[in-house]
């Protein structure tokens, strides 16, 4: 019986000529195929009001997002604690402290009210982190920022494609990231977005994108180089290939088959498991989402005998995330109480999520899920 990896790309023919390709080019570094790239993901999220950068990695997004934003030494920029280590290292590199925030109970996204009362006189920015079939309260957090003038920083990694009612993920946020890792919904083996405002923070943001460089993206584009150039601050070699953004074209063009096919999944689980003793869903309207993760929550005494119990039967799990109050680095931050995020943290399991997972997949997840508890 094959085994049931928590991740699967939909790779296919159309992703391998992709490539191929942009290496025909000739021109492998950051070159027409990441503009058009940049374009792409604009029309998805249909925000003209948004300007799109394409970088390396979604830690870079982060990283640059937080320059872009004002974070610096003395500040501080709240997080969750149950978050991606990404979030943590990226401000850390900006040289500002962490500030921990719990966990709201039922989307585990975070919990706005004790954000607010975190808020101090050093604190920057805020970054809240969209969590699998959840997004944040989005709203609240814009009465925040109206109150208190801190920045938002959207990690939107889960939940590229997706929309808050009419209006699409990363089209209202202050500053908005992507992730496009090799286990995202829409990969593109490696790379992030960063979406801004203004015509200045997109400058400022290429320049830092290319070690500081003024060499014009423009030129770029054309798959070539400026060889007469200057350097006025710090970069970083956060550049995206075109190799690695032509794969990312090829996935946006499956994106309503991925995204569909991965509604249709939780929909499944949900209903599979719904009412099972011994298993907590999450309850999220999944229609207006492109979910990357799917995750239940089990009693803390059983959770590692249920994830042994899928692995014998050929099914891989995952537990998204350790706590970084839990991490050494991190254990000396400020931070308000924490007891949703160390409830949460020992109870959630991942369950396998792909795009065009057949139902016969999820059902065998779900049986086998269900055959514990029995």
């Amino acid at each position: 019986m094959d085994r049931i990896p928590i991740y699967k790309p939909l790779i296919g023919e159309e992703e391998v000529e992709a490539a191929s390709a942009a290496l025909s080019h000739g021109w492998l570094g950051m070159g027409s195929c990441v503009e058009e790239f940049e374009l792409a993901v604009q029309k998805v999220v249909d925000a003209e009001s948004r300007r799109v950068l394409a970088v390396s990695t979604g830690y870079a997004a982060l990283h640059l997002g937080l320059v872009l934003a004002g974070a610096g030494p003395g500040d501080e920029v709240i997080v969750p604690s149950f978050a991606h280590l990404a979030d943590l290292q990226a401000i850390l590199a900006v040289g500002a402290a962490p500030v921990l925030c719990d966990i709201d109970d039922a989307t585990l996204c975070i919990d706005v009210d004790q954000a607010a009362e975190l808020v101090g006189p050093h604190t920057r920015a805020i970054i809240p982190v969209d969590y699998g079939c959840h997004l944040c309260d989005h709203r609240a957090l814009a009465g925040l920022v109206e109150s208190t003038g801190v920045r938002i920083v959207h990690d939107a990694a889960h939940s590229f494609g997706a929309a808050e009612d009419d209006a699409m993920i990363g089209s209202f946020s202050d500053i908005c990231m992507f992730s496009f890792d090799p286990v995202k919904a829409v990969s593109c083996i490696d790379a992030g977005a960063l979406l801004v405002r203004t015509d200045a923070e997109l400058a400022q943001a290429r320049e830092m994108r290319v070690l500081g460089s003024t060499q014009p993206a423009e030129v770029m584009y054309q798959n070539a180089r400026q060889w007469s150039y200057d350097a006025t601050a710090p970069g970083y070699r956060y550049h995206l290939s075109n190799v690695h953004a032509a794969i990312g074209l090829a996935q946006l063009a499956k994106l309503d088959e991925i995204r569909s096919s991965r509604q249709a999944a939780c929909e499944r689980y949900c209903q599979r498991l719904a009412g099972v003793e011994g298993i907590t869903v999450p309850v999220a309207d999944v229609s207006r989402l492109n979910p990357f993760l799917y995750y239940v929550r089990v009693d803390a005494g059983c959770r590692d005998a249920f994830r042994d119990h899928l692995a014998v039967r050929g099914i891989d799990t995952g537990i998204h995330w350790t706590p970084a109050h839990t991490m050494t680095l991190f254990q000396l931050c400020r931070r308000g109480p924490l007891g949703v995020t160390e409830r949460a943290a020992a109870e959630v399991v991942s369950l396998p999520l792909h795009s065009a997972m057949p139902e016969a997949v999820v059902d065998r997840v779900c049986d086998a899920a269900v055959s514990f508890f029995a």
